[in-house]
């Protein structure tokens, strides 16, 4: 196998075009200090390529993480879910399918600030817990899985340890299911499931 093969930035034949309209998603976002408009955006869809996001937030391609967080950030811009709930990379020219084994992104951080729980992700974007980003539980098993909505139906995971921290601060209340602890964020309400349990 080439080196060239083995290089993360090597795509093969969609190259060019891929990478002209990530340069161009770029430079929108730099010019506007915000995200891509990835919602507005419907180019032709080129399959999927060999890309993952591992449970622990790492990009690979090719098999390789992807080192360079400068890299992984800029491809965490252009990432959107599809109705059918599969991820995709999307430029204004073109949009390719990737796997994500969980969540694409991890919450590696909470702060509290003023009644708000503020959550850091790996690829550092900065959410505030509330109704437009709501936190979430589920279990599998006697496992919690948290969540916290970062963006168009993207998630991060919350680490242990952050959800750790999130159980240290939570209040117990009881309601008709019995009792939960939970956490109050920018007004509302979320519960991290029962002490029983």
């Amino acid at each position: 196998m080439s080196n060239s093969a083995q290089d993360p930035m090597h795509w093969g034949a969609p190259a060019p075009d891929f990478l002209r309209g990530l340069a161009e998603a770029q430079a929108e976002a730099a010019h506007t200090r915000k995200l891509p408009p990835v919602d507005k955006w419907n180019p032709p869809d080129c399959g999927d390529i060999d890309m993952r996001i591992a449970v622990d937030g790492t990009w690979f391609y090719l098999g390789t993480p992807i080192g360079r967080p400068a890299l992984v950030r800029l491809f965490s811009t252009i990432l959107k879910r599809e109705p059918d709930g599969r991820y995709v990379l999307v430029t204004p020219v073109e949009k390719v399918g990737l796997k994500v084994e969980d969540a694409p992104f991890v919450a590696v951080r909470v702060d509290v600030e003023g009644g708000r729980l503020r959550f850091l992700t790996n690829v550092g974007d900065e959410i505030v817990a509330g109704a437009d980003h709501p936190l979430r539980v589920e279990y599998r098993g006697q496992e919690p899985r948290p969540y916290v909505h970062v963006r168009g139906g993207l998630e991060a995971r919350v680490s242990r340890a952050v959800f750790y921290e999130l159980v240290a601060m939570a209040e117990e209340r009881t309601s008709d299911t019995g009792r939960e602890l939970g956490l109050w964020s920018d007004g509302v309400w979320f519960s991290l499931g029962s002490p029983d349990a």
